[in-house]
């Protein structure tokens, strides 16, 4: 197949870009690679993939170094005209759309960041795949749209009109964009209802990241909520390798609306003070722990019931999570770590 992926300097977006041109896939990478985390990270990514962080021009389009099959240009979706171009050159079979402005807190305080990439770069690219007759659409989602949702573990089926934060009711809102397309013009798509993902690479806003700086530098960690939480932790290759089998499982064409929505997370919640303890042995050292309220934005718990997932693709994860902060510590602690 011939397969975008946008958003491919990202945490999940580029591991999914190098799995698939390690299969034989003709992979073309797309991002914009803004500053909104350190662009080291996003760097030393796609350097995994083969490219240089020295030759990345605007609009221009590079090959892999290790990979043929594999290509990357810097682009944002929020560039219709570019985007347009783009898609009309290459004519790609299927789409994984991973590109977003991430961030739950970050969404309070810079709302139109999430108006230009999540709702109109979303939009574009929808249009595009309408255009150019892509096969199938697979895109993010977050398990952030559950919002005030109690009910657990969470299915595809419980209601998600209660966001507390924009960045939720963002991801909302591309789902139910996404079906409309499916609806009026037949375009298969697959949303994805990813939890919380983490593991080497991982980006640097995110709980793994930010506790194991805090522990190692011996900085206040800050556990919010007095550490009352829980997270469906997956390890970033589980989470590749459901996308994968979501991607080559496309919605039937004879569906009423070839439309499809799959949790993807774990399905073993964590309590939070769990994850902190797992991270204080593997890196040899006990957090200065501060215990702070429940941020603005924040769940009390996300927790995934993936059967769907698992009964229509296969699906089920397998990395434990002392296995998986295994993984993570040996590569925080490596020089392989752009920002140790």
């Amino acid at each position: 197949m011939k397969i975008l992926v946008t958003g491919a300097a990202g945490f999940i977006g580029s591991r999914l870009m190098y799995e698939l041109a390690l299969r034989g896939d003709s992979v073309v990478g797309l991002d914009n690679i803004n500053d909104y985390y350190d662009v080291r990270l996003k760097y030393g990514r796609l350097a995994l993939c083969g490219f240089s962080s020295t030759d990345m021009p605007w609009g221009e389009m590079q090959t892999s170094a290790t990979m043929a099959l594999c290509r990357f240009v810097r682009m944002g979706i929020d560039d219709k005209e570019a985007l347009d171009a783009l898609f009309l050159n290459e004519r790609f079979d299927a789409v994984v759309n991973m590109a977003a402005q991430a961030g739950v807190r970050h969404s309070i305080s810079n709302p139109y960041d999430y108006l230009r990439s999540n709702l109109a770069g979303f939009l574009n690219v929808l249009e595009a795949a309408r255009h150019s007759e892509v096969k199938h659409l697979v895109f993010a989602s977050s398990s952030s749209v559950y919002g005030l949702n109690t009910k657990v573990p969470y299915s595809e089926e419980d209601r998600t009109d209660t966001p507390v934060s924009l960045y939720a009711a963002t991801k909302k809102a591309d789902e139910l964009m996404a079906h409309s397309y499916a609806s009026l013009f037949g375009i298969p798509c697959t949303g994805l209802r990813y939890f919380t993902v983490y593991g080497p690479w991982g980006r640097p806003d995110m709980s793994p990241m930010l506790f194991a700086d805090a522990i190692m530098s011996g900085q206040p960690l800050k556990v919010f909520n007095n550490g009352d939480m829980i997270r469906d932790f997956t390890y970033i290759d589980d989470i590749v390798e459901g996308t994968v089998r979501a991607l080559d499982n496309p919605p039937a064409a004879d569906m009423k609306v070839p439309y499809r929505l799959f949790n993807i997370g774990c399905s073993t919640p964590v309590k939070l003070m769990d994850f902190i303890a797992e991270l204080e042995t593997a890196l040899g050292k006990e957090a200065k722990k501060v215990f702070m309220p429940m941020q603005p934005g924040d769940v009390y718990q996300t927790n995934a019931d993936t059967s769907r997932l698992e009964e229509v693709v296969g699906y089920r994860p397998r990395v434990t999570l002392h296995e998986g902060i295994g993984r993570f510590v040996d590569w925080y602690l490596s020089d392989k770590n752009p920002l140790k």
